[in-house]
């Protein structure tokens, strides 16, 4: 297997590093400063073939990588924005079926996710195949004492002619925090059942907002229909690895704590300092959730407080 993963500025997109690992370091880095990004692949690629493109344009990326990977089995990509967008462009080239999704994948079997990660399918593809890996997934053991990576330029010299049309990129903008993927949010503020009324999870968007953080929940959350089902943490939902975790009134059942990834930094409010989430948590906090809560949007200068009249 070899895995192909769309660079920006250097950058590894999430699951990018997943996605090497799990073809067992083999890589193509396509996008601009790709030898950067292959440097940061130590101790994770053995061999990286760089492709150093101008700005995305999926069906020009497409059409060069397609010569190359023509003779390669089973053809990996981060299940990230860009190769959400790549992958069925490569897979249309090389007449191969494509499964998104996956949450592991070897040459003989393919796990896919489907009906809002409730379910897990299991499919035996034939011999050639594209298929897409869910970040967070997986996680990567990097081996500290690796070499680093073989790296092979395929740059071409010439663009191939395009006979269809293709994106424009008209701008790129900074992620927006509310409405970013949750497993691509490098800071999350999550709620659980400790908290008293849907309001709560404005509250949530409040602060996210004011830190660069993205709101996510329980599942108790998502199932009293308070938030949609995409900001639902967990096995059963989107599964993270954010640099920070802010918990409030969340208890941490193991169905949402196993789908954390592994936090730089976890805060934890709960009146409970027992639960497992205050286990976890680098800084825990004993105290009503809910009036932490108001306290902190009154700090950051909005409402005094959005308390249920009915639970005053």
């Amino acid at each position: 297997m070899i895995a192909v993963v769309a660079v920006r500025d250097g950058q590894l997109p999430s699951g990018g590093d997943e996605t090497v690992a799990e073809c067992g370091g083999r890589a193509v880095l396509i996008g601009s400063g790709t030898a950067a990004a292959a440097a940061d692949l130590s101790g994770v690629a053995h061999h990286v073939t760089i492709v150093e493109m101008p700005t995305f344009q999926p069906g020009a990326w497409a059409a060069v990588l397609a010569p190359l990977l023509q003779h390669e089995p089973a053809v990996v990509l981060p299940g990230s924005p860009d190769g959400r967008d790549l992958a069925p462009r490569i897979a249309a080239l090389l007449h191969r079926p494509l499964y998104a999704g996956a949450l592991s994948i070897t040459t003989d079997r393919v796990e896919l996710t489907r009906r809002g990660g409730t379910e897990i399918h299991q499919t035996h593809p034939g011999p050639d195949f594209v298929a897409t890996l869910q970040p967070g997934v997986r996680g990567v053991a990097v081996r500290a004492d690796a070499a680093a990576p073989e790296i092979t330029d395929a740059t071409p010299t010439h663009l191939p002619r395009q006979e269809h049309r293709d994106a424009t990129v008209l701008a790129v903008l900074p992620p927006d925090p509310a409405t970013i993927d949750l497993a691509e949010a490098p800071r999350i503020v999550g709620g659980g059942a400790g908290l008293d009324g849907p309001a709560r999870m404005e509250q949530l968007v409040q602060i996210g907002a004011a830190i660069g953080a993205s709101m996510g929940a329980t599942r108790v959350i998502t199932d009293r229909g308070w938030v949609p089902h995409e900001r639902q943490i967990g096995t059963t939902g989107v599964v993270v690895d954010p640099d920070l975790y802010l918990a409030f009134g969340v208890s941490g059942a193991v169905q949402h704590t196993s789908g954390l990834g592994d936090p730089a930094h976890i805060v934890s409010v709960n009146v409970d300092g027992h639960c497992p989430m205050m286990q976890l948590a680098d800084l825990a906090i004993v105290a009503d959730a809910n009036e932490t809560l108001d306290h902190l949007v009154r700090l950051l200068g909005g409402n005094t407080t959005t308390t249920d009249p009915g639970m005053a």
